[in-house]
């Protein structure tokens, strides 16, 4: 109901006589002020001389604001008055039934996990859902009883597991004191670099790692250990069960074996329902109507920015714009932050590492502007050479863009040393996050660059949607790149104003959707932890990484100390597609060809490469399948 309004005048009831007039005018004046006014009226008060937000008669000339010089297509000009109320700001849509994301009703019932597990958070559920919330950070629940940690240390038959509460605290690591060390024990899930088996790795009393560094291995095959001690955490197995696509039987009857996650990761139930959920029961245009469907749908949508602001540490939702993926934010930055503050002679600096999507729309502004794109090497293992790297920044360095995490070698940048080295220089920075986000926690402020991409298809969310971070003053003095509706203040055939940050940047009806499914998708990852996920296929990482190296004629590409889940190769005598075809034919699914990136695949003499990636759901066995036919193909 309107604010202000009784229910017998909001009812629209029939006159009692046939002289009286109907619609009363006055009464429609009412529910106008009262769906636009700053307050509700105070009681007692005379109705008619409330201070609507938005007045009913037209504005003079001097209450239409001054343009921003930013923000105006056409010099100023006095505008016709505005005629009826603008569409509405989300801050004044009345949300007439609360609309927090719903526990579903296919949320699986716990009682049939094997013996020892407690029941664990439904991943998917916001923190709005009815039922006990989850605190992330509390003591996972997904580890059997019989391999937690004991007050003494490490079980002795968990080898593989990580201390429950190790990756449960804030990510960056303090130097145990030697007098009062770290409770929590860490045993090394990598094969140890000096021989011997996983098991006999003693226990270690070590800080959660503040990074993934990849360490020397022992080449000699691995025993693959049970699946309970590959324990961090979480459970691979019980994981599997959220998604419906990993039951699939390919080829034959082959058990799918889904190794292709730099490409695309697959979906839980708990996405796959939310957006069912979305258009079953809440699907309208957004921002723009005072009916309940309009307020749900803006709920749902404005929720899923708050879930990316928490996922990335942004310091406001304000700082965060849905876009198609990371390819669309790169281009959006390029062609608004960039035509706005890059000129003639002007430079942008890219690594050798870039995906294409971080070269193409930085030539084409090059093309435009008369700017020149400067690339920093790497070395031989595909590690920026930062010494390069800053002597390639100076004054007419406008921006420097690089990627997170490789998607071609899985090498992990500097980032934050590369932005302090950008910014020294007075350079603006984007880092792309395609491929880390689904891989490690992300901490914009930590990282302290301007502007930070990724895509939802990558953390296990919808395609076609995807964010990106800007810095607060940097998104207030950048135009906007698309015009349209939703974006704009206000319009006349003289000249338009816009609105401020994110809506500027968002013209149209967008993803809604698919940008609530990237909100369950980020609840999914959040609860089942970032750092638990991380220290998790780093493990499987370093293990299949010995395994593969163990085949003959294998050759790794891309042997960086820091790496994330990608395990690029080529084989003596083999085509790369004929590997991806044997694989295909198990049941294994892996990329190959030139991954998008082909300037860093022909800086190690390839045209292309095969590529497993790994995920959370993934396990020993898969990565022992993989080797199986690695083996027989270099028997052939």
């Amino acid at each position: 109901m309107p604010l202000g309004l009784s229910a017998s005048e909001f009812s629209g009831d029939a006159p009692d006589t046939p002289s009286q007039a109907f619609p009363d005018p006055a009464l429609i004046a009412r529910m106008a002020n009262a769906f636009f006014q700053a307050s509700p009226t105070p009681a007692g008060a005379d109705p008619g001389v409330q201070d609507p937000g938005v007045p009913l008669a037209p504005p003079s000339p001097s209450m239409i604001p001054a343009p921003d010089p930013t923000a105006t297509i056409a010099p100023f000009a006095p505008a016709n008055p505005l005629v009826g109320p603008p569409d509405m700001p989300p801050s004044t849509i009345p949300s007439i039934a609360p609309t927090p994301n719903l526990t579903l009703p296919h949320a699986p019932s716990f009682s049939a996990l094997p013996g020892g597990y407690g029941e664990p958070p439904l991943p998917g559920a916001s923190a709005g859902a009815i039922g006990a919330p989850f605190h992330l950070g509390e003591t996972a629940q997904l580890v059997p009883e019989a391999h937690r940690a004991s007050p003494g240390g490490l079980n002795a038959d968990a080898p593989y597991f990580i201390g429950e509460t190790a990756f449960a605290r804030a990510p960056a690591a303090s130097t145990p004191s030697p007098t009062a060390p770290d409770p929590v024990s860490v045993s090394s899930p990598a094969a140890p670099a000096s021989g011997g088996s996983p098991e006999s790795v003693a226990p270690q009393n070590l800080a959660p790692k503040a990074s993934y560094s990849f360490l020397e291995l022992d080449l000699r095959p691995l025993a693959a250990p049970t699946r309970g001690a590959v324990g961090f955490p979480l459970d691979p197995e019980t994981i599997k069960r959220d998604f419906p696509i990993l039951n699939e039987r390919v080829n034959g009857g082959k058990r799918l074996v889904w190794l292709d996650n730099a490409a695309t990761t697959q979906k839980p139930i708990q996405v796959i329902e939310r957006i069912s959920d979305f258009y079953k029961h809440e699907n309208s245009n957004i921002h723009r109507a005072a009916h309940a469907l309009a307020a749900r749908a803006t709920d749902a949508y404005e929720a899923a920015r708050e879930k990316v602001r928490r996922f990335l540490n942004a310091p406001s939702a304000r700082d965060i714009v849905f876009v198609r993926g990371a390819t669309e934010g790169i281009n959006f930055v390029a062609q608004s932050w960039g035509r706005a503050n890059v000129g003639e002679g002007d430079e942008i600096l890219v690594t050798h590492l870039e995906h294409h999507a971080n070269i193409v729309p930085w030539q084409q502004l090059c093309a435009q502007t008369g700017a020149k794109l400067r690339v920093a090497p790497v070395d031989d293992d595909g590690q920026v050479d930062l010494a390069a790297f800053e002597k390639l920044l100076g004054p007419k360095t406008k921006i420097a863009a690089f990627t997170q995490v490789s998607n071609a070698l899985g090498t992990v940048t500097p980032v934050e040393e590369m932005t302090a080295l950008a910014h020294r220089h007075g350079a603006c920075v984007l880092v792309d996050g395609a491929q880390s986000v689904s891989h490690m926690p992300v901490d914009v402020q930590a990282i302290g660059c301007d502007f930070f991409v990724f895509s939802g298809h990558k953390v296990f969310g919808p395609t076609g949607i995807g964010a990106v971070y800007g810095r607060d003053s940097v998104l207030e003095k950048t135009p906007p790149w698309q015009g349209g509706g939703n974006m704009i203040a206000d319009v006349t055939f003289e000249r338009t104003l816009f609105n401020p940050p994110p809506e500027r940047f968002e013209a149209g009806t967008g993803n809604i959707a698919d940008a609530v499914g990237l909100g369950a998708a980020l609840d999914y990852v959040e609860q089942l932890g970032m750092a638990n996920i991380a220290a998790y296929e780093h493990g499987l990482l370093e293990y299949a990484t010995a395994k593969m190296l163990a085949a003959p004629g294998l050759r790794m590409i891309g042997t960086a100390k820091e790496k994330a889940s990608v395990l690029s190769f080529v084989l003596d005598g083999k085509d790369t597609q004929e590997i991806g075809k044997a694989l295909d034919a198990e049941g294994i699914a892996v990329r190959s060809g030139h991954h998008c990136a082909q300037p860093i695949l022909r800086r190690f003499g390839l045209e292309t490469t095969v590529r497993p990636s790994l995920a959370f759901y993934n396990t020993c066995e898969d990565v022992d399948l993989l080797v199986e036919v690695l083996h027989r193909l270099a028997r052939r």
